[in-house]
């Protein structure tokens, strides 16, 4: 299967859409992503898009187009369109912010009970675990309910921070490998071959 990977990359640039609650940290997820440094950042107001080629992991070489959709309650209604037809869903969630973890929940689980949705590969970032009294990933777990996800939406949860960088090229391997999976299922569900016609 590890080659496999490698020859659906070689011809695919992967659509990644980039969801949250605002203040969780999806910016500077993003641009730590793209440019390996922290970066300053304000409220997102619509939308921020980057393609970007991953340069660490089972994920290196990887060109993926980013949509980064701002977290404000006004511009949630918008998630649907952004993410319909992903190849994957990141979903960055405070790990500090305790009192804000059910509405986390609540959004997280519409995105992913849209039809077009079902089965897309979803990475759960669990930023700021360098704050004191950041939950534990199990923790954050529990209290999204992932476990009531749809048994077709594989998942991680992967415990980072955004500021420095620490955990997001894990969680960026993880989530190529299950849209990988994904990918690789369907091609042979359809008895097709690897090649550039098919992608």
């Amino acid at each position: 299967m590890g080659n496999s990977f490698s020859n659906i990359a070689a011809f695919q640039s992967l659509h990644i859409v980039m969801l949250g609650l605002d203040s969780a940290g999806k910016t500077t997820v993003l641009y730590r992503l793209k440019f390996n440094e922290f970066v300053n950042t304000v409220p997102t107001i619509g939308f921020n898009t980057e393609r970007i080629k991953l340069s660490n992991g089972t994920a290196k070489g990887i060109s993926c187009h980013f949509w980064d959709v701002g977290g404000q309650e006004k511009l949630r209604p918008l998630w649907k369109s952004y993410s319909r037809c992903t190849d994957g869903i990141i979903y960055v969630v405070d790990s500090v912010d305790v009192d804000r973890l059910e509405e986390a929940k609540t959004e997280l689980h519409k995105v992913t009970k849209f039809a077009e949705n079902q089965g897309t590969p979803l990475l759960v970032i669990a930023n700021k675990q360098d704050l004191p009294k950041s939950l534990p990933v199990h923790e954050i777990e529990k209290q999204l309910a992932l476990h009531e996800l749809s048994p077709s939406t594989t998942y991680h949860v992967q415990p980072a921070c955004a500021i420095i960088g620490e955990g997001l090229h894990e969680g960026m391997d993880k989530l190529y490998e299950m849209i990988a999976n994904v990918i690789w299922l369907k091609c042979a569900d359809t008895t097709c071959w690897l090649s550039p016609s098919f992608f």
